[in-house]
């Protein structure tokens, strides 16, 4: 285990010790998954794969379902490539839903562009809906950039209300809220590069609810900083929050990427399991990765290879920005698919 140091922020209230702090351990993993090719929409099933490894920490392995969407009867789709998908079940929070669930998503090259479609089942093809993109690169008065991306819905249980973090530019992670999942009113900027020294991009965040009781939290934000630390380019960092709105950051790394191999790591996902925390992300290489931090985010073990990507179509050996749902039981993992430029989102089941 590791201690995080605990420097003083510029904003918010001071930050408690958290207990159970040691010395940083890495263990890495072998693990790796089958390469296959295949092409096809949901239900086309990889063929030709090698055999299953175990994932890390009792994981499941998730094998290539299909795409959620049909990518080329998009009516919005300006640059042909589709990043950061999140999934979010809506039949038991609102009335009147377009579908039992709600699948965001964005381009990432100019002008980006929040996306959203719906559909009834993980498992099926999703339908976009017809006016995207529901948050756009201009939103006046509150700011004009290149391109926004990276879309989190978070349900915030306290409020009844649908929490979306975005990014634009790159060094910036905004938040908006709806209480409809669609219609969205702008709340403001949550991180920024000002807010934690040393990094010079803060954006493709996650927010979920978890309580460290140390910290009077009640949410945990995982993101994606560029380091001017060496070694190592694109970290993991994280912050932690009482409401959603008001932000605390750690200014070091929660997850770094010597510790895997790699030079640069992003999007990351929370899971928990065997009573303890996980963030599962991707690296440089096209690989997800597994990382043990604790409950307290005291802790950086690194467990190996959490997904290796598919050789051939949709992946191309790069699958990115893992999103997890389940829909009657069934697990299932989304996300970006491709090497960048030409990304899609696809859907594994676990098996």
């Amino acid at each position: 285990m590791r201690s995080h140091p605990h420097q003083e922020l510029p904003t918010g209230p001071d930050r408690p010790q958290v207990s159970g702090l040691g010395r940083r351990r890495l263990l890495r993993g072998a693990g790796l998954l089958g390469a296959a090719s295949l092409t096809g929409g949901l239900g086309t099933l990889a063929t030709g794969a090698g055999p299953a490894v175990a994932a890390p920490a009792g994981f499941p392995n998730y094998t290539y379902l299909g795409q959620a969407l049909n990518h080329d009867a998009l009516r919005y789709n300006p640059n042909r490539e589709l990043i950061f998908p999140c999934v979010r079940g809506v039949y038991d929070r609102i009335s009147g839903g377009l579908g039992r669930y709600y699948l965001y998503y964005a381009p990432h090259d100019e002008p980006g562009g929040i996306c959203l479609a719906y559909g009834n089942s993980l498992a099926g093809t999703f339908t976009e809906y017809a006016n995207n993109p529901i948050i756009g690169r201009n939103w006046s008065p509150h700011y004009s950039v290149t391109h926004v991306s990276s879309p989190h819905v978070l349900w915030n249980t306290a409020t009844r209300q649908f929490y979306l973090y975005f990014h634009g530019e790159n060094s910036t992670t905004r938040l908006a809220i709806s209480s409809n999942g669609v219609n969205f009113t702008y709340h403001g900027v949550v991180l920024s590069t000002a807010m934690v020294p040393n990094i010079t991009e803060a954006s493709y965040a996650r927010v979920f609810e978890h309580s460290i009781p140390a910290l009077g939290s009640r949410y945990v934000m995982v993101y994606m900083g560029y380091h001017q630390v060496r070694p190592g380019f694109r970290k993991i960092f994280w912050g932690w929050s009482a409401d959603g709105r008001s932000w605390r950051f750690d200014p070091q790394p929660l997850v770094s990427p010597a510790g895997d191999g790699e030079s640069d790591l992003s999007g990351a996902h929370l899971l928990h399991r065997n009573g303890t925390t996980y963030v599962v992300y991707h690296g440089g290489s096209g690989r997800m990765y597994l990382t043990e931090v604790g409950n307290n985010f005291d802790r950086e073990i690194h467990l190996g290879v959490f997904h290796t990507p598919l050789a051939g179509a949709p992946d191309n050996r790069r699958s990115a920005a893992p999103a997890f749902g389940t829909d009657r039981g069934v697990q299932y993992m989304f996300y970006e698919a491709g090497q960048r430029g030409g990304t899609r989102i696809a859907v594994a089941r676990a098996a």
